[in-house]
């Protein structure tokens, strides 16, 4: 009897340990992207319905739904800044950002001072995020340093719009008390300048973005070029920052502008599991053919790891590429 006794106990002490040592491993490979949580549905954080993410995302969710077991949606929202934010709290699990906007919450700096991102990884990068100066012919605007006493909109507080609007007043000898500077969405801007309540607007967005197509419509749109010396300053104490130009014929201009870009990119939430992830990079990037938008021509697997930064990719995304021979 006491032998049989004993053998239960060692039995039982020997099942109890392997339930710990599973719970200890489980808690690691979670919190480093490995098998994480898998999801039946998924939402996409985008941005305002004037911009360039809430197109993409909506075509980004058909394409989910179509070829994975996922049911996916896109939500509007305040855009990078917010969207890293939302996806900290865990209410989403997708979401669009700038890839500056992305250094800044993984590394808590600006906007996010005090307040790192930590539990979010990158799928990819998408295409440039044009920095557009946008105006009218009629506003006498030639220039960054025209700017100078005119009502001007800057993005949400805290958005990524609002980042490159004071970084590149900065270099221009400017600050936010040098204009009238007003807090406004894609939309609210478009809307100002057609009314006259303001003089110019930021817009960081994919080009065309469909707020100032809306705007062309009806005025003659000018984007703002920024001077040469002015794009190298930028770059060298911003690297992130790339040339950019806003084409001729976009929005009806009749030349190209110069000016500079991020890259837009999708991240995850790192507590999704690898599988979930690499089935949902897989369905995007190998159905760029389904996004109608214009950014889908620039959305390719062979550069979604160029400006990535220092962002962490996700397990899945990774898997992805790595079969894919993208470095």
């Amino acid at each position: 009897m006491k032998k049989l006794r004993s053998s239960f106990l060692f039995v039982l002490l020997l099942a109890v340990s392997m339930v710990i040592a599973a719970c200890g491993n489980g808690g690691d490979d979670a919190g480093n992207g490995g098998e994480g949580e898998a999801v039946t549905s998924v939402s996409i954080l985008t941005g305002g319905t004037g911009g360039t993410y809430y197109p993409l995302g909506g075509a980004m969710a058909s394409i989910i739904e179509d070829e994975t077991e996922l049911s996916a949606s896109a939500q509007s929202s305040g855009a990078s800044a917010e969207n890293m934010n939302t996806l900290k709290g865990g209410e989403a699990e997708i979401a669009f950002t700038q890839t500056d906007i992305a250094s800044y919450a993984l590394n808590g700096e600006l906007m996010f001072d005090g307040n790192k991102v930590e539990n979010v990884q990158a799928i990819g990068t998408l295409y440039p995020e044009t920095v557009q100066i946008i105006t009218t012919k009629d506003s006498g605007i030639e220039s960054v340093e025209d700017l100078k006493g005119k009502t001007v909109s800057i993005g949400a507080p805290g958005s990524g719009v609002n980042a490159n609007a004071l970084q590149i007043l900065e270099v221009h000898g400017l600050t936010t008390d040098d204009i009238k500077a007003q807090n406004l969405s894609f939309d609210e801007s478009t809307d100002g300048i057609q009314s006259g309540s303001i003089d110019a607007a930021f817009i960081t967005a994919g080009t065309p973005t469909g707020a100032v197509e809306a705007l062309a419509a009806t005025e003659d749109v000018k984007v703002i070029s920024i001077a040469s010396e002015k794009i190298q300053e930028l770059i060298e104490k911003y690297p992130y920052y790339a040339e950019d130009t806003v084409a001729a014929g976009t929005y009806g201009i009749e030349e190209d502008a110069t000016t500079v870009a991020v890259k837009a990119m999708l991240v995850v939430r790192d507590d999704l599991d690898e599988d979930t992830v690499y089935n949902i990079t897989k369905a995007i990037f190998e159905n760029t053919d389904k996004i109608t938008h214009a950014k889908g021509k620039l959305i390719k697997a062979e550069t979604a790891l160029d400006g990535i930064g220092d962002m962490p990719l996700h397990p899945g995304a990774d898997k992805y590429f790595t079969e894919k021979g993208v470095k």
